[in-house]
């Protein structure tokens, strides 16, 4: 079979969910058995969303190979079995830069370098750089919004590319809204007809419509919109509002997308099999039990902020088939209203990866609260530091901190391990060479090998894996033997025994801290070990108070 493409873009207005949709294309064409890819393609200049404030763009996802990128990478890899690399996002900075470089090397022989074809060209190339020899199908996401002028280019190579690999292999899919008004107590399609009409004199006509709503379309509304819209009216889809975003393959299926997507693919593929996506869908909406987490961080006004980290809860109630209600606290506001008052009614406590010495002490208060009252604690990245820095102040007697937060510390128990970065491999340099990255940071997955018998071995399963990680600063050996004589456990190291990866602390219910993001390794259908096991003690102590 021919590899097929489809691209997904978006109309009307940002936000509407081109990220979920693509995702849930692809998990429904996963259970017709069909192996897919998904790409996204951001209009912004910067390289990538490495360097970009949170409250800008979301949550920055990693990948295996140590690229920053997008957060809709984060759905592409919770809705599919895809595990996705550098060449699953590109940003037209990216695009441009790479146009650049070719025209200072004498690539073009002395052409005029133009958007067309030198750039939609190269757009044209980083689609095909994901369409690799397994996979059947690949989805790509367009960002932005059709009338964008930033999109132009990308909407012009995908044009283009429907004539490269010809018509029968290439699906379009346009994302718009049918608002409903209720002063006039109607859905009106004016808004999804303005933007097909705009798609279309950029020469594209999408040949499927998914039409978010707050409520399912009439045939009406549907003959309505496929009639100006050029389309028949099967060709039109409700894409409503849902409970939970797991429960958009079977709407999609419910709504005979599956059978579109195949019948316009000239494909023959049997029924979606979505009976794993229902056991989900059932868990989240009716649980059997409850636990409340509170996420200590400093992002939380964005909750996009913490994308995978809040859906790694998720997963991990899904695993014990709970609820988990989740407590937003800012760190600042521990520093100025004491944890007590903050901390007092949750059944464990999260402190998140994040950068810069804003809102730490809020988050050492967190960390000290669940260690001395036995609240199971989990620190993602900079909040294994900060159970680190916690620990050695009140209870090692340290003048204790991160060279991050303060250079001049007298105790630096997290530093940064310039000697290690720079002499002791050239992964890390060649890592970010190549992935245009800069700085010292550890970025993509790395080996870990776990202690026998520790906490985080007996919910892995296992003694040796690999996790994502995005930092610069590391656990101090000097202090290491201080610590572990004084409770601490390493549980968790790199291969050669030089790098701390997990910490936990004895003769307390639950209390691990990882260097590693495992967040951005966890699915609704396989959540993560640690997601999972960090839940099953929140509940487990919750019972345990009314013992």
């Amino acid at each position: 079979m021919d590899k097929k493409f489809i691209f997904v873009t978006g109309g009307v207005l940002s936000g509407l969910g081109k990220g979920i949709a693509a995702a849930a294309i692809g998990a429904l064409l996963e259970a017709k058995g069909l192996r897919v890819t998904l790409q996204k393609l951001d209009p912004y200049l910067n390289i990538d969303p490495g360097t970009l404030s949170p409250f800008e763009h979301g949550e920055v996802y990693v990948t295996d190979d140590g690229c920053e990128t997008d957060l809709d990478l984060g759905h592409y890899e919770r809705f599919t079995h895809v595990c996705t690399s550098v060449d699953n996002n590109y940003t037209t900075g990216r695009i441009y830069n790479n146009v650049i470089t070719k025209e200072r090397r004498g690539d073009y022989l002395g052409n005029t370098v133009q958007v067309v074809p030198h750039i939609t060209d190269e757009i044209k190339e980083a689609v095909k750089s994901a369409a690799k020899d397994q996979y059947d199908v690949v989805i790509v996401e367009i960002g932005g919004t059709v009338g964008d002028i930033e999109s132009l280019p990308f909407l012009e190579a995908i044009r283009r590319f429907r004539y490269d690999v010809g018509r029968e292999n290439v699906l379009y899919v346009h994302l718009t809204l049918v608002p409903y008004i209720k002063a006039a107590g109607e859905l009106k399609s004016k808004p999804t007809q303005h933007s097909v009409k705009e798609l279309r004199e950029i020469g594209i006509q999408p040949d499927i419509l998914l039409c978010r709503s707050e409520m399912p379309l009439s045939q009406d509304v549907k003959r309505k919109i496929a009639m100006h819209c050029n389309l028949d009216d099967y060709a039109v889809v409700a894409a409503i509002d849902v409970d939970t975003v797991y429960e958009v393959p079977i709407w999609f299926r419910s709504e005979g997308l599956d059978r579109q997507i195949e019948k316009k693919l000239h494909l023959n593929l049997p029924q979606a099999d979505l009976r794993v996506w229902e056991d989900v869908v059932r868990k989240i909406k009716m649980p059997r039990q409850e636990t409340v987490i509170a996420i200590v961080g400093k992002y939380i006004g964005l909750k996009d902020a913490y994308k995978s980290l809040s859906e790694a809860l998720l997963h991990g109630g899904i695993a014990n088939d709970a609820r988990v209600v989740v407590q937003w606290v800012d760190s600042e506001e521990i520093e100025k209203k004491g944890v007590e008052n903050l901390l007092a009614e949750v059944d464990g406590i999260l402190v998140p990866g994040g950068f810069g010495n804003r809102g730490i002490e809020g988050k050492i208060m967190a960390a000290r609260y669940a260690r001395e009252k036995k609240i199971p604690y989990f620190g993602i990245c900079l909040g294994m530091q900060i159970a680190v820095i916690e620990f050695s102040r009140n209870v090692c007697g340290l003048s204790a901190n991160s060279e991050e937060f303060d250079p001049e510390a007298k105790d630096k128990v997290i530093y940064l391990m310039e000697n290690w970065y720079n002499h002791r491999t050239g992964m890390i340099e060649q890592r970010n060479k190549d992935s245009q990255m800069g700085g010292t940071m550890r970025l993509g997955a790395y080996p870990c090998v776990l202690k026998e018998g520790s906490r985080a071995m007996a919910a892995y399963g296992t003694r040796e894996l690999s996790e994502r990680h995005r930092h610069r600063y590391e656990f101090n050996n000097l202090y290491r033997d201080l610590l572990v004589s004084q409770g601490i456990e390493i549980t968790g190291l790199s291969p050669d025994g030089q790098l701390v990866e997990i910490i936990e602390i004895k003769d307390h219910p639950w209390f691990l801290g990882c260097q590693f993001h495992p967040e951005f390794k966890s699915k609704p259908i396989e959540p993560h070990p640690l997601f999972r096991a960090f839940i099953e003690a929140s509940i487990k102590e919750k019972r345990s108070l009314f013992k």
